[in-house]
């Protein structure tokens, strides 16, 4: 009995449609297949909506979808006469709305010719010629790459039956496929627009280029206990690089293996060993809802767990999951400023890159072969090497030197030199733009070659390798690394572009209306680009405009740059940590290290002398020589800055933000007849500087300034 019943559903299931003939099962494409057993009738909706001869005559339940069966058998007698102007068989339903035409087709070989069916009103069809055309205008000069928003693929900016553009918004270019498959997953209710998230003039135009909306509920709310996790206590460890050997479910109470949910919403955890959280500390707090937090300034805590008891537990979860930000785009921008000092969890940046630190295996060792004239693409090269793996020590090898890499392994004074040239070079390169302050810039090549990825990862290897912060980054790049770029409202400070920022200006600082239409056409060219160019622009919707223009050139457009930068910033875990501790790192990314001080310089080294006490006395005299010719520096009284001084000890020219490894140190050249001996030496694998045994403050700052300066 029951082969019987599955023979005669896989019957049914194979049945041909009774007006295009194909006994394909696809919804999305020709809507549900539909069959009345008692009349032997098989077929697609869409082929029944669309068809010119039938109308929805009975209720829902009578007939098919209140299609009644004598009608549909009409219609299927009066098609059986026209032929497909396409494939040419018979059984062609669907005709051109146009009164003057007279072609008529099958509805599966009209989606194939590129007609447009529209699934409103009098559900009207239209053929090739007389199709419906979005009318927005597009310039001629739009500058790529452009991606669908939906897909995030490529996609040509002009307009075509396979391109749609949303109508309100000049951001948002979508693939017909793709829009499609949106709007049959979210249902009348939930389609939108992904850009400007605008509902009704964005489905009245998807409506009328042949969109399908069914009128229902989004897919992902239909699903049965769709949301029955809410209601369970969550257990996972959810940071980038979790150090439990037991792995990320693992969890022991009152231990370092503990898994502590966020305060606020619950729905992500950590090991405390972990995020380095103590073994009373709860208050820990996830990167989603630090965001919030930094944008609202407070937040309502809500546990999870308290929904469980609670009687109204389902709908209030579902109302939490939708408000959540992990579900959902933050309609709120968040605050452009650098984290306040008042931190949910703050600790020292040294203090955290030393705990990155502990994944690099010392006893293993990557190798950077590089030349100083051109050290950015030396680093490059390296980086994408196969074998390369960022938790081997960095093992430094330049090009003028024949030091072996066995030698070099371990020379912590080549690494800090190359990793400090790498972040100047990097701060000096097409990748970023601005005097100071800087924010990435749209280089073209370098999206081509994914420049921004690596720009990431250097910075990254630097960090937790020992070597300097970058120290450049603006408030906003620093934002949107924290927050993400769509959640940042961009100033006319924040642009570097001279030109931009001229005819930006222009626009902001019209006070009537002639000047306003004045500077918008001065500007023409680049708000076409921006696809902010319209006739209608008033005073009261400049500060519109003016966003628009600052969103598209500076969040937009760099879009795939920050998205990639961001990427290469997870090396090591050290973006996670970014967002944990924003405080911290916002001092290493945005503010340079404090300037040198003949004071702090001198405090910097300890001072090692002899036993004997005659050369100490010698020694003692070179240490008054050592801090006076200090302070001749910082006056500018010599050739050389304070900084040169520590590159010439240390290789690095600021205090790292691990510090030194070991503590810079002064030792002393006692004379022994030998030439080399009455000059300063740095021996920067060790930080260690020897100073030369003279007799007067004139022979000591003679000899150290030829050695150091014949040393840069």
């Amino acid at each position: 009995m029951k082969k019987n019943k599955r023979a005669e559903v896989e019957n049914i299931q194979n049945q041909p449609c009774v007006f295009c003939k194909l006994p394909d099962d696809c919804p999305e494409k020709y809507g549900e297949k539909k069959t009345c057993l008692k009349h032997n009738i098989t077929l697609h909706y869409f082929c029944l909506l669309m068809s010119s001869g039938v109308y929805q005559r009975g209720e829902e339940n009578e007939g098919i979808c209140g299609f009644l069966v004598e009608d549909i058998q009409k219609e299927i007698h009066r098609s059986s006469k026209l032929a497909c102007h396409f494939c040419k068989k018979r059984g062609a339903s669907v005709g051109c709305s146009v009164k003057e035409c007279r072609k008529s087709f099958h509805f599966p070989c009209g989606l194939k010719k590129e007609c447009i069916f529209q699934f409103t009103e009098m559900f009207p069809s239209f053929c090739w010629i007389h199709r419906p055309v979005q009318s927005t205008a597009v310039s001629n000069r739009l500058s790529g790459p452009y991606s669908c928003t939906i897909c995030l693929e490529f996609i040509e900016p002009a307009l075509s039956y396979s391109v749609l553009k949303c109508p309100c918004c000049n951001s948002s270019w979508f693939h017909r496929d793709c829009v499609q498959h949106q709007a049959y997953s979210a249902g009348m209710f939930f389609f939108r627009c992904t850009i400007c998230n605008n509902k009704d003039k964005f489905q009245q135009e998807m409506l009328r280029m042949g969109i399908y909306i069914p009128e229902r509920d989004a897919s992902w709310e239909l699903e049965e206990n769709a949301y029955s996790e809410l209601l369970q206590s969550y257990q996972h460890c959810d940071v980038c690089h979790c150090f439990c050997r037991k792995g990320r479910e693992y969890s022991q109470p009152d231990s370092k293996w503990e898994i502590v949910r966020c305060q606020y919403c619950g729905s992500r955890g950590t090991h405390r060993s972990c995020s380095s959280l103590k073994r009373l500390q709860e208050n820990w707090v996830c990167t989603e809802c630090r965001a919030i937090i930094h944008k609202t300034g407070t937040l309502q805590r809500t546990s999870v767990s308290s929904l469980a008891s609670s009687p109204m537990k389902n709908e209030t979860a579902k109302q939490l999951l939708k408000r959540s930000p992990k579900g959902s785009r933050l309609s709120a921008p968040y605050h452009r400023d650098i984290p306040s000092r008042q931190s949910l969890q703050t600790l020292p940046a040294m203090e955290i890159l030393k705990e990155l630190e502990v994944q690099i295996n010392t006893l293993e060792f990557t190798r950077f072969t590089i030349n100083k004239e051109d050290v950015f693409r030396g680093a490059l090269c390296a980086l994408r090497r196969k074998g390369f793996d960022p938790h081997h020590l960095i093992a430094v090898k330049f090009t003028n030197t024949k030091t072996s890499f066995e030698i070099v392994a371990n020379n912590h004074g080549q690494r800090r030199e190359f990793l400090r040239l790498l972040m100047h070079k990097l701060e000096d390169s097409s990748l970023f733009e601005g005097s100071c302050s800087k924010n990435l810039a749209l280089d073209p090549q370098a999206v081509r070659e994914d420049l921004y990825y690596d720009a990431g990862r250097m910075i990254g290897l630097s960090l937790v390798h020992g070597g300097p912060a970058p120290g450049f980054f603006s408030k906003m790049l620093f934002n949107c690394v924290l927050y993400g770029p769509e959640n940042i409202v961009p100033t006319l400070e924040d642009l570097a572009d001279a030109c931009a920022k001229q005819k930006v200006k222009k626009i902001e600082e019209a006070l009537t209306q002639d000047e306003l239409q004045t500077a918008i056409k001065e500007a023409s060219e680049y708000l076409a680009v921006a696809g902010c160019l319209r006739p209608d622009w008033t005073l009261c919707d400049k500060e519109i405009l003016m966003k628009d223009i600052l969103n598209f050139h500076l969040i937009t457009r760099m879009h795939v740059p920050i998205q990639r930068f961001c990427e290469g910033l997870k090396i090591l875990g050290l973006l996670e940590k970014i967002q944990l501790f924003p405080e911290a790192f916002a001092e290493l990314f945005c503010h340079k290290p404090q300037k040198l001080t003949s004071v702090k310089l001198g405090d910097l080294f300890t001072v090692h002398y002899s036993l004997d006490g005659n050369r100490k006395l010698r020694e003692t005299k070179v240490i008054g020589f050592w801090r006076q010719y200090l302070q001749d520096c910082e006056d500018s009284a010599c050739p050389v800055s304070l900084e040169t001084i520590l590159v010439f000890a240390t290789a690095a020219d600021a205090v790292p933000p691990m510090g030194f490894v070991p503590e810079p140190s002064i030792e002393f050249l006692h004379s022994q007849g030998q030439l080399q001996e009455m000059f300063p030496q740095g021996e920067t694998s060790f930080n260690s500087l020897k100073l030369p045994i003279v007799q007067t403050y004139e022979e000591f700052r003679r000899n150290m300034d030829y050695a150091i300066c014949c040393s840069i």
